[in-house]
């Protein structure tokens, strides 16, 4: 099974756009990119597309390609392909890891989602999203924990791996 982003960070956004990328996911990066070998910069793409979301989502290079497949897969001309295309292919930055652990965030990213002086990396499994810090506790965990709040105090989170809230 291939290697996964978890885990959460804050880092500082010089004014050039860089940033560090955590270790950890470095480490998926490098694992998802099949031309990485030591000593070359794994590379990724950071997809920003969708209007509606306010943050950026970095997926591996292996993980891009999945979604090619699919995307691939969709029939020509559909508006299902349409839409995946433009998410995924045209308002899609491919970018690599410098030797110093860091990305340059373009400015018309950052402006996307609101990044001024640091960045907060947040693993979700296949990919990693990048948030403006504020945007993430006011807007993600503010959902996060109105969800918790309905469930039963004893409520085990991972029974939901076993089914679902719905049944």
């Amino acid at each position: 099974m291939a290697r996964r982003f978890r885990g959460e960070s804050r880092h500082k956004v010089d004014s050039k756009g860089r940033v560090s990328i955590p270790s950890s996911f470095r480490r998926v990066l490098e694992a998802g990119d099949p031309d990485w070998t030591d000593g070359l910069r794994p590379q990724f793409v950071i997809v920003y597309g969708d209007p509606r979301r306010k943050f950026l989502e970095g997926y591996t290079m292996q993980a891009i390609e999945e979604i090619d497949r699919k995307i691939e897969a969709k029939p020509r001309g559909s508006i299902e392909r349409q839409m995946l295309e433009l998410t995924f292919n045209v308002q899609s930055h491919p970018t690599e890891v410098d030797n110093d652990g860091r990305i340059v965030l373009p400015q018309k990213l950052r402006e996307k989602i609101g990044l001024t002086d640091e960045a907060y990396f947040v693993g979700s499994g296949e990919k990693f999203r990048i948030w403006n810090p504020e945007t993430y506790e006011s807007e993600e965990m503010s959902r996060a924990r109105a969800r918790f709040e309905e469930l039963p105090p004893d409520f085990d989170v991972a029974s939901l791996l076993d089914g679902s809230l719905e049944e």
